[in-house]
């Protein structure tokens, strides 16, 4: 019965709000069984035709009253109870009532209909006392039989209340990790785009600086001018290898793959990037401090490589030709500190002067950040200084 006629709560389904009419038929059927048994325990004490007339009346009229009831509660059981107050045979219908309102109202509305109905009981212990029960008795039994009602009924309104809220939650928590998801992959693809741009600017770079030697140099031997070609050439398909891999890894939805990357370069790699940039043709000076680059956590390393190679490509866009100064320096708690300086060019270069959007240090300090450093660069004193601090924990 008390699902039957259960409140509907945001999140219930149409049929859980709605009881169907074979669920009306039922209750209505068994509030009426009720209904006949208490007229017929009434028929004892009925001392005219009248009363009994009376409460088969009331008794039809209150079953009746339980569809109105279910489309608007708060007229529905206050009607009952005013029958109550005429006849026992309204109880039944008048207590469905009372709880009913409990459940689809707030305290307030349901504790005014709860009085109403210790109203009507009042009123029914004065007019059709009860043999051997004194009113004042009757009275107390009709107060906590109504409180009972209305406090079983708030505290399943707060169950169903408490359900949908849990709903929610777990649908609001369900968007949450999908927008998460969404937010990762949105962070993996810049990280990726960076990748691309600090890989590709320093081959394109290297590509730039043997195109510009040959077309400088027309004069040079040819085994140079096939040598630089050469490297051009290898250069391009390098350059095209790692761009079809980050490609890939973009048309990628949802990384169910297996997995696999391509180990990325590291502190102990740096001398390679130096001895390339040096085949280009670039004056650079190493001075590497650390003596065990393999203890540097694989994401310090990494950003490290690429602090380094953002320095050289700058160098090598802005000032070719001119010798570049490396210093590394670090130890375990104490810190790497990189220190990247390059003349800075006025006027016409030596050599072809590549431009450059200047979104490479943008991204660069970004990257920095991220890794829990900080990025330091400035032109000062016809000098370009690149600096750049990064955690080595103890």
């Amino acid at each position: 019965m008390n699902d039957a006629l259960s409140c509907g709560v945001p999140g219930e389904s149409p049929a859980r709000r709605e009881p169907g009419l074979a669920v009306k038929a039922g209750v209505i059927g068994a509030i009426g069984a009720l209904t006949a048994a208490t007229i017929w325990g009434e028929f004892s004490s009925h001392t005219a035709t009248g009363l009994l007339v009376l409460d088969v009346a009331v008794g039809v009229v209150a079953c009746a009253l339980l569809l109105v009831l279910l489309r608007w509660p708060v007229p529905g059981a206050l009607a009952l109870a005013a029958l109550a107050a005429v006849s026992p045979a309204a109880i039944p219908a008048a207590t469905v009532g009372t709880l009913h309102v409990a459940e689809r109202r707030r305290f307030s509305v349901a504790a005014a209909v709860g009085a109403a109905g210790v109203v009507a009981g009042a009123v029914q212990g004065l007019w059709r006392p009860i043999g051997g029960l004194a009113y004042i008795w009757w009275l107390v039994l009709v107060i906590v039989a109504e409180a009972a009602l209305v406090g079983w009924g708030q505290v399943t309104r707060a169950r169903h209340a408490l359900i949908a809220s849990l709903r929610e939650r777990a649908r609001r928590a369900e968007a949450e990790q999908g927008r998460r998801v969404a937010e990762a992959r949105a962070a993996e693809r810049t990280r990726i785009a960076r990748e691309m741009h600090d890989v590709l600017a320093h081959r394109l770079s290297l590509l730039a600086t043997y195109a510009g030697a040959i077309e400088y140099r027309p004069d040079a031997p040819p085994e140079q001018v096939a040598r630089a070609a050469g490297v051009v050439r290898a250069g391009a398909h390098q350059a095209l290898d790692e761009l079809r891999e980050v490609i890939t890894v973009l048309r990628e939805d949802d990384g169910d793959g297996d997995g696999a990357e391509r180990p990325q370069p590291g502190l102990a790699d740096l001398p390679r990037l130096v001895e390339e940039s040096r085949d280009a043709g670039a004056r650079i000076q190493l001075d590497d401090r650390v003596a065990d680059p393999a203890a540097l956590p694989g994401a310090a390393g990494r950003t490290a490589y690429r602090v380094v190679q953002e320095g050289l490509t700058n160098a090598r866009k802005h000032a070719p030709g001119e010798p570049v100064q490396v210093v590394i320096d670090g130890r375990p708690g104490g810190g790497l500190l990189i220190e990247i300086r390059n003349p800075v060019v006025n006027g016409h270069a030596a050599g072809p002067v590549i431009g450059g959007s200047g979104t490479g240090l943008i991204g660069l300090t970004e990257r920095v950040r991220l890794a829990g450093g900080e990025l330091d660069h400035q032109a000062a004193d016809g000098e370009f200084r690149l600096s750049a601090r990064l955690p080595w924990p103890a």
